[in-house]
């Protein structure tokens, strides 16, 4: 029982830890003003994502702008927005010692000591999340979270789009010096 506590710890962990964020913000903007939010819903229906998802993500940035103390208005400061791409990867890793069959260039084949390279693809799903300020319409906060997403049941979409979220607002609002 302490072994399979023990790795779903360490899978939680790893799952987290595979999702890389970044953020940017204008530095003249004061955050502590903002209290109020709603969404952007021109900019989210561009999201190359399934309804499904678009409803997920709206409602884990929900919870999260909630637990940080913003509210849901129809007379918001802030509009919420968010869209997604995708990140192709190339892996190339080289075994060092092996053998197996290697051809050269021409007409040989052969058996023999080797050092190949493997060479395999993943794709990475990229998602944005913006804060515009209402009054000005300019932009103020991009959150950015990379990570790998798999095919799977709603309730393990639901989780994932949560570490995601989680992570892109982990430094929001930004603390002015």
């Amino acid at each position: 029982m302490k072994h399979i506590f023990f790795y779903l710890i360490v899978l939680g962990f790893c799952s987290c830890a595979s999702i890389k964020t970044s953020f940017d913000y204008d530095v003249n903007t004061d955050f502590s003003q903002f209290k109020t939010f709603a969404f952007f819903k021109p900019g989210i229906d561009k999201a190359k994502i399934s309804d499904l998802d678009k409803r997920r993500i709206m409602s884990s940035i929900e919870t999260t702008l909630s637990m940080k103390g913003y509210v849901a208005s129809e007379n918001p400061q802030l509009l919420v927005s968010f869209h997604t791409d995708a990140e192709k990867n190339i892996n190339i890793h080289e075994n060092h010692y092996g053998l197996g069959m290697f051809h050269h260039y021409g007409p040989h084949f052969g058996w023999g000591a080797l050092r190949p390279y493997n060479i395999y693809s993943n794709t990475s799903g990229i998602l944005y999340v913006d804060i515009i300020d209402y009054n000005s319409k300019k932009l103020v906060w991009q959150g950015k979270a990379i990570g790998f997403i798999k095919e799977g049941s709603p309730e393990e979409k639901i989780e994932k789009i949560s570490q995601f979220i989680s992570k892109i607002f982990e430094q929001y609002p930004p603390q002015n010096d």
